[in-house]
């Protein structure tokens, strides 16, 4: 909706330089080609390990809830808000975080969002009530909002040109296995101590992040002032975003009043940042074809991702009856197929057009989600639905690091911590469509229909995000 307000500008250097990817960084202005050896690696090791410390982080706490809960005397319905506080933090923040990168200094920021959210942990783990608790949550997503984009942001910096698509592969190998690997630490972690140790641990890795910062370019900073208005604004826009999203099937009319909440503040946000040379929003970057459609391309296969990943697990204990730690055990495949198609995918990038891997990534990820929709499953579901979960993790997998590669490199390099922003903004932004979309479902279809739809719509999601992708390709066609 926000890009179909914009014209492209003739006129506008950036938008002309980050047409060709490539001229970014083959523009000596932008300075030397990555980090020496050996601090790149200290360098490398303080952005991965701050991606695993907020991803780890946020998947642990989701198994914790019931304790959580019964220990701080909660009701169900009271502990999702230790979920809800934290990403709505992360998602408002998001590219505020990434302006007053630009700003202040990307290293600055970003070691300042991995202190915050170490702070924040040890306040999670000392919380003696639920309010205490969300709060300190809300404090940890204001951190990691400021880690998310900006941590790859400073990849470009720190790696070669050449090297760059492979750094992005090791960054989402990193965030799979965080991923992955969430659930069961948390577990394991539980049953030897108490849920405020999950909380704990995250101070020493958390020091030891902080200590290799250190190591972290120092890119040249914008002259940017700090629109604080809009900053508001983007802030109301998303928060009114997610809870009408949310209240839409159970309360329709609080749910519409939000969203059209959501649609004023964005108005009225496109309308301030619109005459800047760097708004807030990446308006300069959505007039590039090829940023564009990558954020549409991501959006849309977030969105299926998510309702994917909510339907499979009611698909197999209701409709097939399996136990949930068969569920698990059938969904464990997606994760680890993302992790394999990760770095392959950053080797074939260097020999095949992005878009048309994206496109052959997304579709393949579209026919294991239709798959699991529609394959006449009977007896032992367990060898085709591990299949079908494997195929769309590889899709995914092989869609995802080029993806992401590109709105990085379609971004003039001192824009690259407000394509760090869109980038997370569309994954939270497809990850809540998709979740609104199984409400929808759930809410009007019996269960045994609305998991199988749910499925269908959700390859129909990755299906658009293959013919996005597709678009680049016809793009780069026509101006050859």
């Amino acid at each position: 909706m926000l890009t179909s307000t914009l014209q492209p500008n003739s006129s506008s250097t950036a938008s002309r330089t980050a047409e060709t990817p490539e001229a970014n960084d083959a523009n000596p202005a932008h300075g030397a080609d990555g980090l020496p050896l050996p601090r790149r690696c200290l360098a490398v090791a303080a952005i991965l390990g701050a991606g695993v410390l907020v991803v780890l982080d946020g998947a642990i706490a989701n198994i914790a809830l019931p304790n959580i809960a019964q220990q701080l005397q909660a009701t169900p319905a009271d502990a999702v808000w230790i979920i809800t506080a934290y990403q709505l933090a992360v998602v408002m923040f998001l590219l505020p975080a990434s302006a007053v990168g630009e700003s202040f200094g990307y290293r600055r920021v970003f070691a300042g969002g991995v202190a915050l959210f170490t702070a924040a942990s040890v306040l999670c783990a000392l919380a003696p009530s639920l309010p205490w608790l969300v709060a300190a949550r809300c404090l940890q997503g204001l951190g990691s909002a400021a880690v998310m984009p900006l941590g790859l942001a400073l990849l470009r910096f720190t790696y070669p040109r050449r090297l760059l698509a492979r750094s992005i592969a090791w960054n989402a190998l990193a965030v799979a296995v965080a991923s992955a690997s969430g659930p069961t630490l948390g577990a394991f972690i539980l049953s030897v101590v108490s849920w405020p140790w999950l909380f704990a641990v995250n101070l020493p890795i958390g020091l030891l992040v902080l200590a290799a910062c250190a190591g972290l370019p120092s890119p040249a900073r914008s002259v940017r002032r700090i629109d604080v208005w809009s900053i508001a604004l983007n802030a109301i826009m998303f928060a009114s975003f997610v809870l009408g999203s949310d209240r839409l099937v159970a309360q329709p009319l609080h749910g519409g009043a939000l969203l059209a909440l959501s649609v004023l503040c964005m108005v009225l946000l496109v309308r301030r940042e619109m005459p800047k040379a760097a708004p807030l929003i990446p308006l300069d970057l959505l007039r590039v074809h090829s940023f564009r459609v990558s954020i549409i391309a991501s959006v849309c296969c977030f969105t299926g991702q998510m309702a994917g990943l909510v339907a499979l697990p009611f698909y197999i204990q209701h409709e097939l009856g399996q136990s949930a730690v068969m569920a698990g055990l059938l969904t464990t495949p997606w994760p680890l197929a993302v992790m394999l198609a990760a770095p392959l995918s950053a080797r074939l990038a260097q020999r095949v057009p992005s878009a048309w891997l994206c496109a052959a990534g997304s579709a393949c990820f579209a026919s294991g989600l239709a798959l699991c929709a529609l394959w006449p499953l009977h007896g032992n579901p367990a060898v085709p639905i591990a299949a079908f979960t494997s195929l769309a993790g590889l899709g995914f997998g092989f869609f995802q690091t080029p993806n992401n590669q590109n709105m990085l490199l379609s971004a003039p390099k001192e824009r690259s911590g407000a394509a760090g922003g869109a980038q997370g903004t569309a994954r939270l932004t497809g990850l809540t469509l998709g979740s609104l979309l199984m409400s929808l479902m759930f809410e009007l279809l019996p269960s045994h229909s609305a998991v199988r739809w749910g499925l269908a719509m959700a390859a129909l999601a990755a299906l658009a995000g293959s013919a996005a992708s597709l678009l680049r390709s016809t793009a780069r066609d026509r101006a050859v």
